[in-house]
C-alpha cells in the first residue's frame, strides 16, 4: 500500500511537470509496466484529478483543471512558497478578507514536514511588518469578482465612491486589475470618460449589464496606473532626465512615484509629481543621484536653490 502511494505521487508529480507524456514515458521514468501506469492513471482520476488521454502511439496523458480541488503534491520550495503568500494574504487583507487565506495556512501548516515547518518560522522571526490600520481593504470577494469582470467582456455598471466620498454610477468596459504592490486598480474604459483607473477598495458594486463588448485599442495597464499614481492627485508635474537605462532608473524612482520612458539607450525620461516646486526639489534631491531637470523651470530653480544651501550648510 505504502509503495502504490508513494508511486501515485510520483505520478503526479510528473503529470505537473510538463503539458504531456506519452505512457511510454512515464513507464520508463517511474521503473513500471505499461499497465500499472494505465491502472495508476485511473486512480487518480478516482481521486478527482482530471487525466485527459489521446488514443494511438503517439497518445499520451495531460493532467488539466478538474471539477473540483483535488489533493496537490508541492515540493520544499513550493510549499514553501504558498505558506509565505497564505501568510502575507492573511496578514495584509489584499483579497478583502483574512479567513479564507488564515484557514487554508493552517491547514497548510498542520501537514508541512518539519524541515519547511522550521524554514517558515525562521521567515516568522526574521519578518517585521508595519501595521497598516489605516489602509482601507477591499470587501471580500470583490477581488475576484473584477477579475471575473475583466475576462467576461461585456460591459457593466460601475458603482464607485472617489476620495472626496462623493459616489457616482457610470458604465465601464472592463479590462485588467494592477497591483502596485500595495493597492489594487481596476482599469476599464468609461463610456462616456474614456480610460480610467479605479481603486479597488472604492468600488461599491459592479453589475454586468450583458452587453457584450470588444476592446480593439487597450493602453497598457500597468503604464496607466503608473502615471496616474504618480501624477494624478498632484497639481504640478515635472520631468527630470536620469543617466540611466529604463531598468535601472525604475529602482531610483519606482513605478508608482513617477512615469517612465526611455531617452537613448542609457538614459530615461520621469515624470514625477508633487504638491509644488519646493517639494518636488526637496524629493530630488533626496535621490542622491545625478539627474537633470527638464522642467518646468521653477522646479530646476528650487532644486538650485536647495542645493546651493545645502552645500552652504557643509562648507
Amino acid at each position: 500500500m505504502l509503495a502504490a502511494s508513494t508511486r501515485l505521487l510520483r505520478l503526479l508529480s510528473l503529470l505537473a511537470a510538463r503539458p504531456a507524456w506519452t505512457c511510454a514515458e512515464l513507464a520508463e521514468r517511474m521503473a513500471v509496466t505499461d499497465r500499472t501506469v494505465r491502472r495508476d492513471i485511473a486512480k487518480l482520476r478516482e481521486l478527482g484529478y482530471t487525466v485527459d488521454s489521446d488514443a494511438g502511439p503517439w497518445g499520451g496523458y495531460r493532467l488539466r483543471a478538474g471539477a473540483r480541488v483535488p489533493p496537490l503534491v508541492l515540493d520544499d520550495e513550493e510549499a514553501l512558497a504558498v505558506a509565505v503568500g497564505l501568510r502575507e494574504a492573511a496578514l495584509s487583507g489584499v483579497l478583502g478578507g483574512d479567513q479564507a487565506a488564515l484557514s487554508a495556512l493552517l491547514k497548510l501548516r498542520q501537514v508541512l514536514p518539519p524541515r519547511i515547518a522550521e524554514r517558515l518560522g525562521e521567515w516568522d522571526d526574521a519578518l517585521v511588518r508595519l501595521p497598516w490600520s489605516a489602509e482601507p481593504q477591499l470587501r471580500p470577494g470583490m477581488l475576484l469578482e473584477l477579475a471575473a469582470a475583466c475576462r467576461r467582456g461585456e460591459r457593466a455598471r460601475l458603482s464607485y465612491c472617489d476620495g472626496a466620498g462623493r459616489s457616482t454610477v457610470r458604465d465601464v468596459d472592463p479590462y485588467r486589475l494592477v497591483h502596485t504592490g500595495r493597492r489594487w486598480y481596476f482599469v476599464a474604459r468609461d463610456v462616456e470618460r474614456g480610460w480610467r483607473t479605479f481603486r479597488a477598495d472604492r468600488v461599491e458594486r459592479l453589475q454586468p449589464t450583458g452587453q457584450p463588448v470588444q476592446i480593439t485599442d487597450p493602453p497598457d495597464a500597468a503604464r496607466l496606473v503608473s502615471h496616474n499614481t504618480a501624477n494624478g492627485p498632484y497639481p504640478l508635474s515635472a520631468t527630470i532626465r536620469l543617466p540611466l537605462p529604463m531598468d535601472q532608473a525604475l529602482r531610483v524612482v519606482p513605478a508608482t512615484v513617477g512615469t517612465h520612458r526611455p531617452d537613448g539607450p542609457d538614459a530615461t525620461l520621469v515624470d514625477i509629481g508633487g504638491p509644488d516646486a519646493d517639494g518636488l526639489a526637496r524629493y530630488l534631491l533626496g535621490l542622491a543621484t545625478p539627474l537633470r531637470v527638464v522642467g518646468p523651470e521653477p522646479v530646476r530653480q528650487a532644486l538650485a536653490r536647495r542645493a546651493r544651501e545645502l552645500f552652504e550648510e557643509n562648507a
